[in-house]
């Protein structure tokens, strides 16, 4: 045994000094060592499960002290290897060197690492030869372009180093060391905007006593409106042409009177009133109720879900969020309702027969087996959809395809006018369809009008499982169940009392006046229970806000020698619609007097004063010059003063989103 004087002794024994071939040997000890606790050990360092490198050093000095075997030349190798680990430990922390980078990262396994490949290595080449640039440049690459796109903020600072070894001793992974980054590589890639969409311009305003007669089709699609919600909700101000202002409008549920019985399949209800937005100019509001079928009244239905399962669709808001729809849908069918599933993807296949939808469940397992790949040959897929809805056709029910898309059509027929061609076809045959769009980035919303408004069906865009609610299960009626078809609005002014006009909204919709009487002429329908609105603004006779001066050689006047009749009138609506099973339209006529005036703004009707909140919001948001002047805030105390009775939230989510725009507006000042 060694004694406490012998210790006491060594205590002041002269240490050798060290030379550069200890220090080597040293280096390279601790080095296998790292090495073999590395191979050896169930876990990586840092882990739970593991003991660390100290560990067995306080172990071996515990033995040694507790046998006391040491001599002095012992002891003092005893305390140098550990110096010259933690030595070497320091200056790989300060050099920066990289063990993962010559032997793989390290893993929570004892496999061995796979050999980097050639552009693994060229990456990391990339990487250290990116020159840091100062934080000011990543912030302008970081700002958002003049496109109008989402800006992204700059990534977060790095932790600090002992932060940062904390979180890797938690996750029980030993991190290597951050490379620089250059600011490139900062920012998320960049996508391909494919999204097409149908360009036009506003209607502009007309003489009236130069062109007395406003004609229209009707619109119940919403599509814009769900586009609008989307764009601002992530961050940015939607464009123009995305913006219609009637699918706006119409996107709310109002509670419009409407007819008694299904005789009359809607009513129309006409009201004036001063224009928020014009001192001089007053709003003539048009509002149409559809019949609401009850269910006992509803016909059985036939419906074809014509699904795209291409390779674009393959993103959580497109063919998932599509599942998550359907299976809502099948959900409100009625036993004897019948569903077959057709996809399309390079080539069309039939995924399920006509199939009852008392079989529920086979409907949904077939729902919940799509998966998406390949190119879209869409019009091979609606081809097969007719063949199928033709096949299982109900007499004096309702028989309908539902596309659900992103829209691309990029393989096969893909010219609009040939897909119109083949539509109208069909629907003369009895067989409707409805365009759902899905996603962003690759959305043909030029397609989707064209083919619903040839289609007597509706264009939705469904941006969230709500909208997909809201869309085929609140409004499961007036989307599924047609109460009339070919509705068409014609509005004669007065040039006695009316100046000037303009239509707000249904640039896209609009008819020669010769086509109102024209049964052979498409126009929009009307679903069960659907609410839908037309808005003009007017400039009565002698108002400072009349735009166009009066002709110097002669003003323009009407041939009417026996004088205007009905003088009293600011106009007269006529509407025309066909039963979905005629060929033969009906017309419904109402006169607009002063007997539909409002004295004020004010003291018009609550949805009346909430619809003419949105189509300013829906001007404003296109860039129209009637509403330059307008400000967000006063669309917002309109629309809150009329919110009325609001029990799915839709016109909170409204405010929500007017503010939104008036900030991102803001922000580009």
């Amino acid at each position: 045994m060694v004694d406490d004087n012998e210790l006491e002794r060594l205590r002041f024994t002269t240490v050798p000094a060290p030379s550069a071939e200890a220090r080597a040997r040293a280096l390279q000890a601790a080095m296998t060592a790292f090495d073999d606790a590395e191979n050896n050990a169930a876990a990586t360092q840092a882990s739970e499960g593991g003991r660390r490198l100290t560990d067995r050093v306080h172990k071996l000095w515990s033995e040694m002290m507790t046998k006391k075997f040491l001599t002095a030349p012992a002891l003092a190798g005893a305390v140098a290897l550990p110096l010259a680990a933690y030595v070497t430990f320091q200056v790989i922390e300060q050099q920066g060197f990289d063990f993962g980078r010559g032997r793989g990262e390290l893993r929570q396994t004892n496999q061995p690492v796979a050999k980097p490949s050639e552009a693994e290595n060229r990456d990391v080449a990339t990487e250290l030869a990116a020159p840091q640039q100062p934080e000011a440049a990543i912030a302008q690459e970081a700002a958002p372009s003049a496109g109008g796109q989402p800006a992204f903020a700059p990534p977060p600072a790095p932790a600090p180093q002992s932060a940062s070894r904390d979180m890797a001793r938690s996750s029980g992974v030993v991190a290597p060391k951050m490379l620089t980054r250059s600011p490139t590589d900062l920012l998320p890639p960049a996508t391909e905007n494919r999204d097409r969409v149908q360009t036009f311009d506003g209607n502009p305003i007309k003489v009236t006593a130069e062109e007395p007669v406003s004609t229209f089709s009707i619109d119940v699609d919403t599509a814009s409106y769900s586009f609008v919600r989307r764009s601002l909700k992530e961050g940015f101000l939607p464009q123009a042409d995305t913006v219609r202002v009637e699918e706006m409008i119409n996107y709310f549920p109002y509670d419009w009177q409407g007819p008694n019985d299904a005789k009359d399949p809607f009513k129309s209800t006409v009201s004036v009133f001063p224009t928020p937005w014009n001192a001089g100019t007053k709003l003539m509001h048009v509002a149409i109720k559809g019949y609401d079928v009850q269910p006992v009244e509803r016909p059985r239905a036939n419906l074809v879900f014509l699904i795209d399962v291409s390779g674009s669709m393959n993103a959580p808001d497109k063919l998932p969020l599509l599942q998550s729809a359907f299976r809502l849908l099948v959900n409100t069918l009625q036993a004897d309702d019948t569903v077959s599933i057709v996809t399309y993807a390079g080539e069309a296949g039939t995924v399920l027969e006509p199939t009852k939808a008392s079989d529920r469940q086979a409907i949904l397992d077939a729902i919940d087996r799509l998966q998406p790949g390949g190119s879209t040959a869409g019009a091979a897929g609606i081809e097969e959809a007719y063949r199928l809805a033709q096949k299982s056709f109900v007499q004096g029910g309702v028989n309908r395809v539902m596309l659900a898309t992103d829209g691309d059509f990029n393989v096969g027929q893909s010219d609009d006018a040939d897909l119109k061609r083949l539509i109208e076809d069909r629907r003369k045959a009895g067989v409707f369809l409805s365009v759902f769009g899905f996603g962003r980035g690759n959305l043909n919303d030029q397609m989707m009008q064209t083919i619903a408004q040839n289609g007597n069906g509706t264009a939705a865009y469904i941006d969230t499982l709500a909208e997909a609610e809201k869309v085929l299960v609140e409004e499961a009626g007036s989307t599924l169940f047609p109460i009339a078809k070919d509705v068409k609005i014609q509005v004669e002014f007065n040039p006695a009392a009316v100046s000037e006009y303009r239509l707000i909204g249904y640039e896209t919709r609009a008819l020669n006046r010769e086509d109102f009487n024209n049964d052979r002429v498409d126009a929009g329908e009307i679903g069960s229970g659907h609410s839908v609105t037309a808005i003009y603004e007017i400039t009565p006779k002698g108002s400072p806000a009349e735009m166009v001066d009066d002709l110097r050689y002669g003003e323009a006047t009407v041939q009417n020698p026996g004088g205007i009749a009905n003088a009293d009138e600011y106009a007269f609506v006529k509407i025309r619609y066909k039963a979905p099973d005629s060929v033969t339209s009906t017309l419904i006529t109402t006169p607009v007097t002063k007997a539909n005036e409002a004295s004020s703004f004010d003291t018009a009707g609550v949805d009346q004063r909430f619809s003419v909140a949105v189509a300013a919001f829906g001007q404003k948001l296109r860039g129209e010059d009637a509403t330059a002047g307008f400000g967000y805030d006063r669309i917002t105390e309109i629309a809150t003063a009329a919110r009325g009775d609001d029990p799915f939230g839709y016109r909170a989510e409204f405010l929500s989103l007017v503010r939104l725009a008036s900030a991102l507006e803001a922000g580009k000042r």
